[in-house]
This record gives structure tokens, C-alpha cells and sequence, in this order.
């Protein structure tokens, strides 16, 4: 029972150091927790996890390493990826414009807009090579027996941390885990936000803004690696 909970808090803080730094999906996720609530941002996350359940899937069955052996089906999938990041860079700028309207979105727009976060993270999350890298190392090794350094993955600070935390992989314990440390985070992020939000009025149109930031950042930078695989 003790190494079933150590195995699912692994689990959970994998998930967590995965899902927590930021990148277009949390750009997405946040843009739409503080323009039109906790569960536009929270079905925003689903989104994006549900793109890794499908991930996962593939992963097991092999399917994803067919992305890997053609070179030119990954460059199309970064760069339709990169377009899209750059077609909702656009419309967080409009966000940052309706934000200062008075009275802002009607509860009429809002509910209408409410299930668009879901589809925009999903689509994104579908074409995001770093999604597809992942399930095609760290991913597929969550259900193979051996061991796995659970820190050490985490971006930008993995190195910092390698040693920290490592646990047996094999276990449906540690993906679900996995997965539930995701479901903690696309909980609380958009719960901590929208409060935040109630306390700075100024929130919205500041995070609508970075969200246009990054989004079109990451854009750009997917569009130069697609053309750099179908050109390079």
C-alpha cells in the first residue's frame, strides 16, 4: 500500500513539473481563465490533456514513432501548428482590446466562447512537436518496467533536480498518477488566476496580453522549425 501512494505522488509530480512552466498551452489556458472564467481556463486544460490521453494511446501502440520516421509529416504538423499559434496570438490581442471596453463581454459572448479554449488547446497541443517528443521517450517509458528520474524532466530546471525523485516505471499506478497531478493543475491555475484577477482589475487585459506574447512566440518558432526540416 505505501509504495501504491509513493508511486501515485510520483505520478502527480511528474504531471505537475510537466504542466506547470509555461508555454502556449498555459498561455491558452490563462487567457481564458481571466476573460471568461474558471471554467472556460479548466476546459482549456482538458483540452490539452486530453491531447496527451490520445498521445499515450499511440505511445503504447506504437503509432506515434510514425511521426518520428517521417521527417516531412513532422514538418507539416509544426507548421500547421505554428499558423494556429499565431491565428489565436491574434485573437488574445483582441481579448486585450475588449478587456478595457466597458462592461467588457456580454454573459451572452462569454457562454458562446465558453467551450473555444477546449478546441484551441487540443488542436495546439495535437500539432506541439515537444507533446510528440515527449510521449515518444518519457511518454512510452511510463509503462515499460525500469526506473525513471521524475524531476529530471522537468523544463528548464530538470538538471537542478535530477537525482531528486526517482521511482520504478511499469505501474498504471504512476500514470495515473500521471495524469491526476495534470488534473491538479488545470484546476488550481485557473482557480489561482481568476482570483487574482478579482483583486487586480487590470489582470485580464495583462495576462490577455502575454498570453498574445507567447502564443505568437512559439508560433514563429514552430514555423522556423518546420521550415528548417522541409528545407534545412
Amino acid at each position: 500500500m505505501a509504495n501504491l501512494l509513493v508511486t501515485l505522488f510520483a505520478g502527480a509530480v511528474f504531471g505537475l513539473a510537466l504542466a506547470a512552466p509555461p508555454g502556449p498551452m498555459n498561455a491558452i489556458i490563462g487567457e481564458e481563465s481571466v476573460v471568461r472564467g474558471w471554467l472556460a481556463g479548466f476546459k482549456a486544460g482538458l483540452g490539452a490533456m486530453s491531447a496527451d490521453a490520445i498521445f499515450f494511446v499511440l505511445a503504447a501502440l506504437g503509432v506515434v514513432a510514425f511521426v518520428e520516421r517521417f521527417p516531412v509529416v513532422r514538418a507539416v504538423m509544426v507548421g500547421v501548428g505554428g499558423v494556429l499559434m499565431l491565428y489565436f496570438a491574434s485573437g488574445a490581442a483582441r481579448d486585450v482590446r475588449s478587456s478595457f471596453q466597458p462592461g467588457g463581454e456580454t454573459t451572452d459572448e462569454s457562454t458562446l466562447r465558453v467551450g473555444t479554449g477546449f478546441r484551441k488547446a487540443f488542436v495546439l497541443a495535437l500539432t506541439n512537436p515537444y507533446q510528440i517528443l515527449f510521449w515518444l521517450t518519457i511518454g512510452v517509458g511510463l509503462l515499460q518496467p525500469g526506473t525513471l528520474d521524475v524531476l529530471s524532466q522537468t523544463p528548464y530546471v530538470g538538471d537542478a533536480l535530477a537525482g531528486t525523485l526517482v521511482v520504478e516505471t511499469g505501474s498504471p499506478a504512476l500514470v495515473v498518477g500521471f495524469f491526476g497531478g495534470i488534473i491538479i493543475w488545470i484546476t488550481g491555475f485557473p482557480a489561482a488566476l481568476v482570483t487574482a484577477e478579482r483583486r487586480v482589475e487590470a489582470f485580464a487585459p495583462i495576462i490577455a496580453g502575454l498570453s498574445s506574447v507567447v502564443l505568437a512566440g512559439f508560433g514563429v518558432l514552430f514555423l522556423v522549425e518546420s521550415a528548417g526540416i522541409l528545407f534545412g
